[in-house]
């Protein structure tokens, strides 16, 4: 439900701070004073081009803020936290337009597109008249009237779901049959690739083994050679071994302690090197036991390096990844040849997915047919009284392919309207005026009122061409719609404006050098005068008065 509106320099208006409640708010006021402004400011809001020369003159931006009471709209809620835009029940649109510069929208604080103001308005404000926001104009609106209308949702999310499944298992079976029809070649190729990677037998992690064997092996002699000369070096002295004469020397360091305790710890480390030096040597004699020279290895290494290496540059991946490639090479092949099975797997799910379709499908349609019937029928009769004598409204399914399958169903939902006898019915979105769209739309919204998903309805236009007696019915549509919804009306018949619970007046106030717009609620004596104004124009009688305060009489008491 709209809750707020904050105009600053929009048009003719510097300042204005509008709330509104549920229930049915009437919107008056002199031409020209600025209804349309406030349309307007709401359409900018919700995502229409924004154009510079809507700012108030003299100022270099104008701002639009709307505030949504979204706790019974659970799709908007469902969009915002999508979005990650919610807010405890609460939606706050923000649009900047600026002097110099592209336009700023903001959800909820945060920097939005004009696209998604225009997704979120969808499901928030539903705008009849001529106005960008006829959301019933648009066939996938239309549809999801109706079927609001037939209250059967689970079949059009069995219809949904099915066509989901057949239509994965389609896209399967096209994949894998167009791949079988290029499956020569490639079979070829990967029998070709599997059995030279087979034959290589490359396990996982051998590549970095071998190596680190290849570069032990291949530098064989020189690691002999120095362990050797460290050995010698260690165990072989004119005055003994290394560990001797530390030996040695540590004793002697050991003995001065006694005289300068300063030489114990240095006598310490020389007794923890000896025992290092000892443990180095025993571990040499061992590697020098193990050191292999082997030829014969070495060149084995040297050719499976190569052919590993040469495999991997060919196929362009590290040597150890060639066992994954193996295996995926592998698994490509497998399916490959076990295609046939498997496209004949699918041909008989997707008949049984198919045959799933069209049940529950033609099901929707027989649920589809008959609301329309009824729905055709009510708003047919919606239309006789409300000015349109001889017009009519029907509902009409277009069916599709018999061979194609779509989401919503075997058919696309289209309103057609005759406005006067004897014209032919055409497409809702062709009725050229904007008045008996908004009277169809009106006559539509109340018997739909209880299954429409949209909270906030503006009606603009509504009774343009029509008074007396069809003027008073539209007002008393419009009351019994804003039982569910709430409804915002911009009126000039004094009977539609009479039977508002909220009453709002527009009014315009020039001076030598600006004029503004304002718009006030008005009070009972204050509604009794707009209503004499509205009735009897410039020059307001006492009997006009009088004819008002009858009317907002016989409103209270009814």
């Amino acid at each position: 439900m709209l809750t707020h509106i904050h105009i600053w320099n929009f048009a003719i208006v510097e300042a204005l701070d509008i709330e509104l409640e549920s229930g049915l708010s009437v919107l008056t006021g002199e031409t020209g004073a600025g209804k349309s402004i406030l349309l307007d400011a709401l359409g900018l809001a919700l995502g229409d081009r924004a154009d510079n020369t809507v700012i108030r003159h003299g100022e270099s931006r104008a701002e639009i803020s709307v505030t949504f009471d979204t706790s019974n709209s659970k799709n908007a809620e469902a969009w915002l936290k999508e979005h990650e835009l919610d807010s405890e029940h609460e939606c706050i649109i923000r649009r900047t337009v600026n002097e110099k510069g592209p336009s700023k929208a903001f959800i909820n604080g945060k920097p939005a597109t004009v696209q998604q103001l225009r997704e979120l308005a969808e499901m928030l404000v539903d705008l009849h008249g001529q106005h960008e926001h006829q959301s019933l104009m648009k066939a996938d609106v239309q549809q999801q009237l109706l079927d609001d209308y037939a209250a059967h949702p689970g079949l059009v999310n069995k219809v949904s779901s099915s066509f989901k499944e057949w239509n994965k298992l389609n896209t399967e079976f096209k994949k894998l049959n167009s791949a079988k029809n290029e499956q020569d070649h490639r079979l070829d190729l990967l029998r070709y690739q599997v059995n030279e990677l087979e034959s290589l037998n490359i396990q996982i992690g051998e590549s970095k083994k071998l190596d680190v064997e290849y570069k032990r092996l291949s530098n064989a002699s020189q690691l002999l050679q120095t362990t050797e000369q460290t050995l010698h070096a260690l165990e072989e002295s004119d005055k003994g071994s290394i560990s001797q004469q530390l030996s040695h020397f540590t004793s002697e360091l050991q003995q001065l302690g006694k005289t300068d305790s300063k030489l114990n710890d240095i006598a310490s480390l020389l007794d923890n090197a000896t025992i290092q030096i000892a443990e180095a040597t025993s571990e040499l004699h061992i590697y020098v036991d193990n050191l292999e020279m082997d030829p014969q290895r070495l060149s084995y290494l040297d050719e499976r390096i190569g052919i590993i290496h040469d495999l991997a540059r060919k196929h362009q991946i590290e040597p150890d990844k060639l066992p994954a490639l193996f295996e995926r090479i592998q698994k490509e092949l497998d399916s490959i040849e076990n295609a046939d099975g498997h496209l004949e797997q699918l041909q008989k799910d997707i008949i049984i997915t198919a045959d799933a379709y069209k049940r529950v499908a033609n099901k929707l349609s027989k649920s589809r047919i008959n609301a329309a019937k009824i729905l055709s029928t009510k708003v047919s009769e919606n239309m006789q009284e409300l000015g349109m004598e001889g017009g009519a409204f029907e509902i009409v399914l277009n069916t599709h392919d018999a061979e194609s399958f779509h989401a919503n169903g075997n058919e696309q939902i289209e309103f057609l309207v005759s406005a006067n006898p004897g014209s032919p019915a055409k497409s809702l979105s062709k009725v050229a005026s904007g008045g008996e769209i908004s009277r169809i739309s009106l006559a539509i919204q109340v018997i739909a009122a209880e299954s429409t998903r949209i909270p906030t309805l503006i009606f603009d236009e509504v009774d343009v061409g029509i008074g007396g007696r069809v003027a008073e019915i539209v007002g008393l549509k419009l009351k019994q719609l804003a039982i569910h919804r709430q409804v915002i009306c911009v009126t000039h018949l004094a009977q539609v404006a009479a039977l508002g619970e909220h009453h709002l007046q527009v009014s315009k106030q020039s001076d030598s050098s600006t004029t503004i717009s304002q718009i006030n609620y008005l009070d009972q004596p204050q509604r009794v005068k707009e209503l004499a104004r509205m009735m009897g124009g410039i020059e307001i009688t006492q009997q006009t008065l009088s004819h008002a305060e009858e009317m907002l009489g016989k409103v209270g008491n009814s």
